[in-house]
């Protein structure tokens, strides 16, 4: 089983449109799909991105056809916010986690994991999302946005994962200011990564390495 951690420059950039189209793309090719969203914030009854993503997992490995929202997620909050300011009563226990992510690896050939934010968001005081993928020893793909300042985002980004030693691939989610994307941020691309990808065009290649 491989793991496949999603994660961001930020919030808002599309994590959880991405891990769709890769749970479509990683099935497209007979592989039997599982997700994991260990924390989810800003939910107030049911957390909507596990559960977005879960119905689409469900379509393609029946193991998951038993679950809910809630077992896909180890924590959730009704605060939107990092989870170490939405968990007022510093109730994240960083095993649990650990554990969830066993559990559902049995269930699947890859478990794609939805990060929450992006690589230094707090989970506890001393304890970022770049330490939970490094723990779970995840190959990541970061997702980058395509709008004004994304390059200094997508920069800053892979220092971290380099400076982590996470091994990653990233990607851009062509969706705001993507009229001016072709002036103001593609000729750095081009000219400093020139095999760049989008998720709309680029999901097929890189699901080959699997």
């Amino acid at each position: 089983m491989q793991s496949l951690f999603i994660t961001a420059t930020g919030t808002n950039v599309g994590k959880t449109h991405t891990t769709l189209k890769l749970i479509e793309a990683f099935a497209s090719k007979g592989l039997a799909v599982g997700v994991f969203k260990p924390i989810e914030t800003g939910v107030i009854d049911t957390p909507p991105d596990a559960n977005i993503l879960l119905k689409v997992c469900q379509k393609v490995n029946r193991n998951f056809k038993d679950l809910t929202p809630q077992d896909i997620t180890a924590y959730t909050f009704p605060l939107p916010a990092a989870p170490f300011c939405a968990d007022a009563e510093h109730d994240i226990n960083l095993q649990h986690i650990i554990e969830k992510h066993q559990e559902l690896s049995k269930l699947c050939d890859i478990l794609l994991i939805e990060g929450a934010g992006g690589l230094m968001v707090p989970i506890t005081k001393e304890y970022m999302m770049i330490n939970l993928i490094k723990e779970l020893e995840a190959k990541t793909l970061l997702v980058t946005p395509s709008r004004l300042g994304c390059i200094n985002d997508t920069l800053l980004s892979i220092l971290a994962l380099r400076t982590f030693d996470v091994p990653f691939d990233w990607c851009i989610n062509l969706f705001e200011d993507k009229e001016d994307f072709e002036k103001v941020t593609k000729p750095f691309y081009d000219a400093v990564f020139p095999e760049w990808w989008s998720v709309g065009d680029g999901l097929d290649q890189f699901i080959r390495s699997y």
